[in-house]
């Protein structure tokens, strides 16, 4: 078990009192693989998964991020067969807007019936009368922001809410006009974006969020590194005596007070490790040298971790 998380400080969900630890846990990982399904069907180790539950709990994690179409179906369980009775304070987040083909393809699922289907779908896995935080993934691409209009599904989690259904309504993969066509609508907590030190296009928008309060919540903190920004990364992890992946979590909790990190694994070590980047101590030249990854070369995905 790992002390001390909470050095990386708290955020409080604006328009709540409901305050989370900034290093979280993302549960995508929990879910296993079945050829060239990711995120598909059970993990190989169910137990396992449990213990890595357990011990994120026990070490001060207060924020898990997931979604009922990760399985599909299959991190909620384990989370509820882990964690219930959910511990006081714990926030969960999950993510409605997508569904699942046969072939594991990820699909958008964003009309009335979809959206009100998935919602009930994460109060049933978890276990729980009312969904801390919801957040609304943008379907336009797959992969990244594409403009459209996301008025329609909004403004269903918008009713779902009023009904006592939701608490929090958050965003996924949006573009700042969403953003702001989603706080016309009902008040926005947070917004889940690609972002990290390679992959710096809401920059911008990260600084205009912490003005207004709202959560930054970056996915893929190792995404989108060509070789020469990778070398970069492995060069201060080294000076720091720390692994890539914990510098890249600690520049993210450095960058800015409204970011909150869930980092996500099926391993207990790799979760420690994780956790260990809360209290890692970045000095000023180090962070001076990873704030020039984003201009060093082409960014070129080598590997996601959501």
């Amino acid at each position: 078990m790992v002390q001390g998380v909470n050095l990386a400080g708290s955020f409080t969900l604006p328009g709540s009192s409901r305050s989370v630890n900034r290093m979280g846990y993302g549960a995508m990982q929990l879910a296993g693989r079945d050829g060239s399904k990711v995120v598909w069907g059970p993990p190989r180790d169910v137990e396992g998964a449990i213990d890595v539950l357990r011990e994120a709990v026990a070490s001060g994690v207060n924020h898990i991020d997931t979604a009922d179409f990760y399985g599909p179906h299959v991190t909620n369980q384990i989370i509820r067969k882990a964690l219930f009775p959910y511990p006081g304070g714990l926030v969960i987040g999950t993510k409605v807007g997508a569904r699942r083909g046969e072939d594991g393809s990820w699909i958008p699922g964003l009309s009335r019936e979809e959206l009100t289907g998935a919602v009930h779908d994460n109060l049933r896995n978890l276990d729980l009368d009312v969904l801390d935080v919801v957040n609304l993934r943008s379907m336009f691409s797959v992969h990244q922001p594409a403009e459209g209009s996301i008025e329609a599904p909004l403004t269903v989690l918008a009713e779902l809410q009023q009904k006592g259904l939701i608490r929090h309504i958050g965003l996924s993969n949006v573009t700042p006009a969403q953003i702001a066509e989603a706080r016309r609508i009902a008040p926005i907590v947070c917004v889940q974006n690609h972002y990290n030190l390679a992959h710096r296009a809401d920059d911008a928008l990260i600084a205009g969020l912490a003005r207004d309060g709202i959560a930054y919540v970056p996915f893929f903190p190792l995404g989108g590194f060509s070789p020469l920004q990778s070398g970069t990364l492995s060069e201060a992890a080294s000076r720091l005596h720390a692994t890539p992946m914990q510098v890249a979590l600690a520049w993210l909790l450095r960058r800015s007070p409204n970011i909150l990190v869930i980092p996500g694994t099926s391993s207990i070590n790799h979760l420690r490790e994780n956790l260990q980047a809360a209290a890692l101590q970045v000095p000023a030249e180090v962070l001076a040298d990873l704030d020039a990854v984003s201009r060093q070369d082409a960014a070129i995905p080598i590997s996601q971790h959501e």
